[in-house]
């Protein structure tokens, strides 16, 4: 039954029990938001392909790839202020464009949980192990796989027990992660400018910024693996319901991780190029993940357990903050019959959804166990399709923030800019780097595989495979109950005043709920 509150959309069941309010502060929301990006081990898996491209220009590429982030960080913030729910891309999108494009957009966030959380555990396993000089047993592969479901379901576990605990171990998580970086970079950068680094170091300059010294297609591969580094910021925002201030803390929570990462990243890439040198990181490049711990070696010596204690960490931080931005699209959707109501389940006790959160930590295991068992280049292959879903749906939250504000474009110049041209650019340039995308991995000698799967590269055919899952599902549901469907799109109010746009003039119904 339809609940009678005008500010639950059309076709809205009201939910039995709601999440917990106010459980997190503005700064939980932060650290939640930089752990989601799991920095660490974004910077170890990217560095060295980023250098054999663009070389000491890698620096410049990180800052380039930011500015598509700040303006969706943008769309976020708007979109977060006219409608708080933890479903954030799928409610918006629906409330901007229509069902159809809001389901999509809700079921590529929930995949991209279920491809990566896995593969962060089980890099949180293997650095943990080689943190305490347990070597040989990060190469023992049974081992690794069944620690790294055991930490899944840990972390679920967190997830569960509830959002207080689960900012106050990401607190102390972020903290190791950023001061183990900040050491490892600090370090570096001492003994390349006092000349006794042990590799073939460069002088830093300030032209390492300019994101055109390397120029055409080595500047858009370069891209394409920057803008990705920054993704998982918007797990703030999946919070917004739990968030004290929740209007405003949450957004503002993603556009501020964004610039602490940019920082981050500058910093660390400057350290790296400066005290290595771009040979020595285009040479290891094959090594991706463990970069960091040949570097830590290289600059820390006996010392080193800091930065493998750091990726350790941020693996293990983002396997348990990616499985929130899933599980709340998840209730999200359950809550507006787009899926089984059994989603929207909150546990009485910890007001968390439980049923919607075991379900994909089990899924994400399942794929993680069954990727390595076909083969464990599958399971990077699986990794690589992310970028298709994330361009994806970041851009459809672009789109959709200029579409749903659309009579307030007007207003002012801050509205035009900052919720008009600035998401839409951001799209645009989201879907050239999909486009991108699309081509690059459609050539099999480009996957971890090397091999063709129906013609196609794997990443492509495992992207294009989770959407046409999607399609399948959500048509069979509309068939099923298409309760959600009846919803339709509306018009945000003035983001400054909040005042309401005008009723809809064929139906009379208010713009913000029609």
């Amino acid at each position: 039954m339809a609940s009678a509150d005008p500010s639950v959309p059309a076709g809205r069941t009201a939910p039995e029990a709601e999440l917990k309010h106010g459980a997190i502060s503005f700064v939980d929301a932060l650290v939640i938001g930089l752990a989601s990006t799991s920095p660490a081990y974004s910077l170890a898996a990217v560095i060295g392909p980023i250098v054999a491209l663009v070389g000491i220009y890698a620096p410049g590429v990180l800052l380039a790839s930011f500015v598509p982030m700040l303006l969706i960080a943008s769309a976020f913030y708007y979109l977060n202020k006219a409608d708080q729910d933890c479903g954030t891309t799928f409610s918006w999108v629906t409330r901007a464009m229509g069902p159809w494009f809001g389901w999509i957009g809700g079921w590529a966030i929930s995949m991209t949980g279920v491809l990566v959380v896995g593969s962060l555990a089980d890099t949180a396993v293997r650095f943990g192990l080689l943190t305490v000089g347990l070597d040989s047993l990060a190469g023992n592969a049974a081992l690794v796989i069944a620690l790294t479901v055991v930490v899944i379901i840990a972390m679920t576990a967190v997830c569960v027990i509830g959002t207080e605990t689960s900012a106050h171990l990401q607190n102390g998580l972020i903290l190791l992660q950023v001061v183990s970086l900040l050491v490892f970079a600090g370090v570096a950068i001492w003994r390349t400018v006092a000349g006794t680094s042990s590799l073939a170091a460069i002088t830093p300059s300030i032209t390492w910024l300019n994101p055109f010294g390397a120029g055409g297609a080595p500047l858009t591969a370069g891209l394409l693996l920057g803008v990705f580094t920054y993704w998982g910021w918007e797990s703030a925002v999946n919070l917004t319901e739990e968030t004290e201030d929740s209007a405003s803390a949450p957004g503002r929570a993603g556009i501020f991780s964004t610039v602490v990462l940019l920082v981050t990243y500058l910093s660390v890439a400057y350290a790296v190029v400066a005290y290595a040198g771009t040979e020595f990181l285009t040479e290891n490049e094959d090594q991706a993940e463990q970069i960091f711990a040949v570097l830590g070696h290289e600059v820390l010596g006996g010392w080193d357990w800091v930065l493998l204690l750091s990726v350790a960490t941020s693996a293990l931080a983002s396997t348990q903050t990616t499985i929130i931005p899933a599980s709340r699209t998840g209730l999200s959707m359950a809550r507006r019959a787009a899926l089984p109501r059994r989603l929207a389940r909150i546990h009485p006790r910890f007001q968390t959804p439980d049923v919607s959160t075991w379900l994909v930590a089990g899924i994400a295991s399942a794929w993680y166990v069954l990727a390595n068992i076909i083969s464990e280049n599958a399971l990077l292959d699986s990794l690589t399709a992310l970028s298709l879903l994330i361009a994806f749906y970041y851009a459809l939250t672009g789109l959709a923030c200029a579409i749903y504000y659309r009579r307030q474009l007007r207003h002012s110049l801050k509205n035009l800019l900052l919720i008009g041209v600035g998401p839409v650019i951001g799209a645009v340039l989201l879907l050239w780097l999909l486009v991108r995308s699309v081509i690059d991995l459609n050539d099999p000698a480009a996957s971890s595989t090397g091999t063709a799967w129906f013609g196609f590269g794997p990443p492509l055919v495992i992207g294009i495979a989770i959407f046409l899952i999607g399609i399948v599902i959500m048509i069979g549901w509309w068939l099923h109950d298409a309760t959600f469907w009846k919803e339709r799109t509306g018009v945000a109010p003035d983001p400054g005043t909040g005042d309401p746009a005008p009723d809809d003039p064929a139906t009379g119904a208010p713009a913000a709920i029609r």
